[in-house]
Protein backbone atom coordinates (compact mmCIF):
# COMPACT_ATOMS: atom_id res chain seq x y z
CA UNK A 1 0.00 0.00 0.00
CA UNK A 2 1.21 3.32 -1.07
CA UNK A 3 2.84 5.64 2.16
CA UNK A 4 0.86 8.75 2.56
CA UNK A 5 2.11 12.11 3.38
CA UNK A 6 0.83 15.50 3.01
CA UNK A 7 0.64 15.33 -0.65
CA UNK A 8 -1.11 11.68 -0.77
CA UNK A 9 0.74 8.45 -2.51
CA UNK A 10 4.04 7.85 -1.93
CA UNK A 11 5.02 9.07 -5.88
CA UNK A 12 3.25 12.42 -5.54
CA UNK A 13 5.24 12.98 -2.48
CA UNK A 14 8.40 12.12 -3.84
CA UNK A 15 8.23 14.43 -6.53
CA UNK A 16 6.49 17.48 -4.59
CA UNK A 17 9.87 17.03 -2.25
CA UNK A 18 12.32 17.04 -4.81
CA UNK A 19 11.05 20.19 -6.40
CA UNK A 20 10.24 22.13 -3.48
CA UNK A 21 13.70 20.87 -2.49
CA UNK A 22 15.44 22.25 -5.68
CA UNK A 23 13.13 25.35 -5.73
CA UNK A 24 14.39 25.84 -2.01
CA UNK A 25 18.04 25.25 -3.01
CA UNK A 26 17.54 28.81 -5.11
CA UNK A 27 16.16 30.79 -1.60
CA UNK A 28 19.04 29.32 0.41
CA UNK A 29 21.44 30.73 -2.14
CA UNK A 30 19.59 34.42 -2.03
CA UNK A 31 19.19 34.17 1.62
CA UNK A 32 22.97 33.74 2.36
CA UNK A 33 24.02 35.93 -0.47
CA UNK A 34 22.16 38.92 1.71
CA UNK A 35 23.85 37.66 5.21
CA UNK A 36 26.99 37.60 4.01
CA UNK A 37 26.97 41.17 3.33
CA UNK A 38 27.14 41.84 7.04
CA UNK A 39 30.93 40.63 7.15
CA UNK A 40 31.38 44.04 4.71
CA UNK A 41 31.80 44.75 8.52
CA UNK A 42 30.27 48.50 7.69
CA UNK A 43 27.93 48.74 10.85
CA UNK A 44 25.29 46.68 8.96
CA UNK A 45 25.23 49.44 6.47
CA UNK A 46 25.44 47.33 3.06
CA UNK A 47 23.48 44.38 5.01
CA UNK A 48 21.04 46.86 5.65
CA UNK A 49 20.73 47.94 1.89
CA UNK A 50 19.99 45.10 0.37
CA UNK A 51 17.93 43.73 3.21
CA UNK A 52 15.60 46.84 2.66
CA UNK A 53 15.50 45.86 -1.45
CA UNK A 54 14.63 42.29 -0.50
CA UNK A 55 11.78 43.15 1.70
CA UNK A 56 10.54 46.28 -0.28
CA UNK A 57 10.03 45.01 -3.46
CA UNK A 58 7.06 43.22 -4.04
CA UNK A 59 7.63 40.81 -6.66
CA UNK A 60 10.61 39.01 -3.90
CA UNK A 61 8.17 39.71 -1.28
CA UNK A 62 5.63 37.43 -2.74
CA UNK A 63 8.26 34.61 -3.69
CA UNK A 64 9.27 35.03 0.31
CA UNK A 65 5.81 33.67 1.72
CA UNK A 66 5.29 30.79 -0.83
CA UNK A 67 9.02 29.95 -0.71
CA UNK A 68 8.57 29.97 3.66
CA UNK A 69 5.02 28.20 2.89
CA UNK A 70 7.07 25.59 0.45
CA UNK A 71 9.48 25.06 3.35
CA UNK A 72 7.36 24.60 6.12
CA UNK A 73 5.56 22.01 3.91
CA UNK A 74 8.47 20.68 3.08
CA UNK A 75 9.55 20.09 6.81
CA UNK A 76 6.39 18.62 7.65
CA UNK A 77 5.67 16.32 5.67
CA UNK A 78 8.97 14.42 5.49
CA UNK A 79 8.27 14.84 9.29
CA UNK A 80 5.38 12.86 9.11
CA UNK A 81 6.53 10.49 6.43
CA UNK A 82 9.25 9.43 8.25
CA UNK A 83 6.70 8.96 11.47
CA UNK A 84 5.04 6.96 9.60
CA UNK A 85 7.58 4.55 7.86
CA UNK A 86 10.41 4.34 10.88
CA UNK A 87 8.88 0.85 12.11
CA UNK A 88 9.14 -0.05 8.02
CA UNK A 89 11.97 0.68 5.08
CA UNK A 90 13.18 4.17 5.57
CA UNK A 91 11.13 6.84 3.21
CA UNK A 92 12.56 6.92 -0.26
CA UNK A 93 13.50 10.36 -0.41
CA UNK A 94 16.55 9.20 -2.78
CA UNK A 95 16.74 6.55 -5.81
CA UNK A 96 19.44 4.94 -4.03
CA UNK A 97 19.70 1.76 -2.17
CA UNK A 98 21.28 0.53 1.27
CA UNK A 99 24.93 1.78 2.16
CA UNK A 100 25.95 2.61 5.86
CA UNK A 101 25.60 6.41 5.46
CA UNK A 102 21.87 5.94 3.69
CA UNK A 103 20.70 4.08 7.30
CA UNK A 104 22.55 6.39 9.42
CA UNK A 105 20.81 9.61 7.64
CA UNK A 106 17.09 7.70 7.57
CA UNK A 107 17.46 7.00 11.07
CA UNK A 108 18.34 10.50 11.75
CA UNK A 109 15.66 12.32 9.82
CA UNK A 110 13.39 12.63 12.91
CA UNK A 111 15.50 15.03 14.51
CA UNK A 112 16.74 16.11 11.72
CA UNK A 113 13.53 17.37 10.84
CA UNK A 114 12.48 18.75 14.04
CA UNK A 115 15.67 20.74 14.47
CA UNK A 116 15.11 22.37 10.83
CA UNK A 117 12.20 23.38 11.78
CA UNK A 118 12.90 24.63 15.14
CA UNK A 119 15.47 26.34 13.32
CA UNK A 120 13.10 28.05 10.94
CA UNK A 121 10.20 29.06 13.64
CA UNK A 122 13.10 30.68 16.07
CA UNK A 123 14.40 32.44 12.72
CA UNK A 124 11.10 33.59 11.79
CA UNK A 125 10.03 34.79 15.02
CA UNK A 126 13.45 36.54 15.23
CA UNK A 127 14.00 38.62 11.96
CA UNK A 128 10.98 38.16 9.81
CA UNK A 129 7.66 38.35 11.73
CA UNK A 130 9.70 41.75 12.92
CA UNK A 131 10.98 43.22 9.55
CA UNK A 132 7.82 42.42 8.01
CA UNK A 133 6.01 44.60 10.69
CA UNK A 134 3.92 41.36 10.72
CA UNK A 135 4.29 41.16 14.67
CA UNK A 136 6.28 44.43 16.26
CA UNK A 137 8.79 46.55 13.92
CA UNK A 138 12.44 47.71 13.66
CA UNK A 139 11.64 51.14 15.19
CA UNK A 140 13.06 50.30 18.75
CA UNK A 141 16.21 49.51 16.80
CA UNK A 142 16.71 53.02 15.21
CA UNK A 143 18.77 53.83 12.09
CA UNK A 144 21.87 52.77 10.63
CA UNK A 145 24.62 55.27 9.50
CA UNK A 146 22.79 56.01 6.40
CA UNK A 147 19.62 56.25 8.06
CA UNK A 148 18.04 53.10 6.87
CA UNK A 149 15.85 50.94 9.34
CA UNK A 150 18.92 48.96 11.47
CA UNK A 151 17.60 45.25 11.12
CA UNK A 152 21.60 44.67 11.46
CA UNK A 153 20.75 45.79 14.81
CA UNK A 154 18.26 43.34 15.69
CA UNK A 155 20.64 40.43 14.97
CA UNK A 156 23.47 42.08 17.28
CA UNK A 157 21.04 42.40 19.85
CA UNK A 158 19.93 38.25 19.03
CA UNK A 159 22.94 36.77 18.82
CA UNK A 160 24.34 38.08 22.18
CA UNK A 161 22.48 35.09 23.54
CA UNK A 162 24.44 31.82 23.94
CA UNK A 163 21.74 29.88 23.89
CA UNK A 164 19.86 30.97 20.39
CA UNK A 165 24.05 30.97 19.02
CA UNK A 166 23.84 27.48 19.94
CA UNK A 167 19.98 27.08 18.47
CA UNK A 168 21.24 28.47 15.23
CA UNK A 169 24.79 26.49 15.47
CA UNK A 170 22.80 23.15 15.47
CA UNK A 171 19.69 24.04 13.06
CA UNK A 172 22.64 24.96 10.74
CA UNK A 173 24.44 21.74 10.93
CA UNK A 174 21.16 19.79 10.37
CA UNK A 175 20.63 21.80 7.36
CA UNK A 176 24.17 20.52 6.09
CA UNK A 177 23.70 17.31 7.09
CA UNK A 178 20.37 16.93 4.87
CA UNK A 179 21.59 19.05 1.53
CA UNK A 180 24.78 16.43 1.65
CA UNK A 181 22.20 13.98 1.50
CA UNK A 182 18.80 15.50 -0.18
CA UNK A 183 20.73 17.79 -3.03
CA UNK A 184 21.86 14.54 -5.09
CA UNK A 185 18.67 12.80 -4.36
CA UNK A 186 16.12 15.07 -5.35
CA UNK A 187 18.12 15.23 -9.16
CA UNK A 188 17.54 11.12 -9.05
CA UNK A 189 14.16 11.15 -7.87
CA UNK A 190 13.82 13.84 -10.98
CA UNK A 191 15.06 11.11 -13.28
CA UNK A 192 17.99 13.34 -13.95
CA UNK A 193 20.37 10.01 -13.30
CA UNK A 194 22.85 9.28 -15.56
CA UNK A 195 26.56 8.67 -15.46
CA UNK A 196 28.11 11.50 -17.28
CA UNK A 197 26.92 14.30 -14.68
CA UNK A 198 26.27 12.33 -11.86
CA UNK A 199 29.58 13.08 -10.51
CA UNK A 200 29.39 16.86 -10.83
CA UNK A 201 25.93 17.10 -9.51
CA UNK A 202 27.75 14.94 -6.46
CA UNK A 203 30.23 17.48 -6.29
CA UNK A 204 27.61 20.56 -6.52
CA UNK A 205 25.75 19.22 -3.75
CA UNK A 206 28.66 18.65 -1.33
CA UNK A 207 30.39 21.90 -2.37
CA UNK A 208 26.59 23.95 -1.62
CA UNK A 209 25.83 21.93 1.50
CA UNK A 210 29.43 22.94 2.95
CA UNK A 211 29.60 26.29 1.67
CA UNK A 212 25.66 27.65 2.32
CA UNK A 213 25.38 25.99 6.37
CA UNK A 214 28.67 27.55 6.83
CA UNK A 215 27.43 31.15 6.15
CA UNK A 216 24.10 31.21 7.93
CA UNK A 217 26.26 29.59 11.00
CA UNK A 218 29.10 31.76 10.78
CA UNK A 219 26.22 34.78 11.24
CA UNK A 220 25.62 34.36 14.77
CA UNK A 221 28.87 32.98 15.69
CA UNK A 222 30.82 36.33 14.28
CA UNK A 223 28.43 38.15 15.97
CA UNK A 224 28.27 36.36 19.41
CA UNK A 225 32.31 37.14 19.63
CA UNK A 226 31.94 40.73 18.12
CA UNK A 227 34.15 39.94 15.36
CA UNK A 228 31.05 41.52 13.15
CA UNK A 229 30.36 45.29 14.62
Amino acid sequence: MARQGLFGSSLVKKYWMALTGLFLITFLVVHAAVNAMIFWNDGGVTFNMVAHFFGSNILIRTMEIVLFLGLILHVVDGLMLWSQNRAARPVKYAMEKGGANRKRYSASMGILGTLILLFLIVHLWHFWVKSRHIVGSLEPYGVDAAGQENLFALMVQTFEHPVVVVIYVLGCFSLFWHLLHGFKSAFQSLGINHKRYNGFIALCGTAFSIIVPLVFAAMPVSMYFKWIK
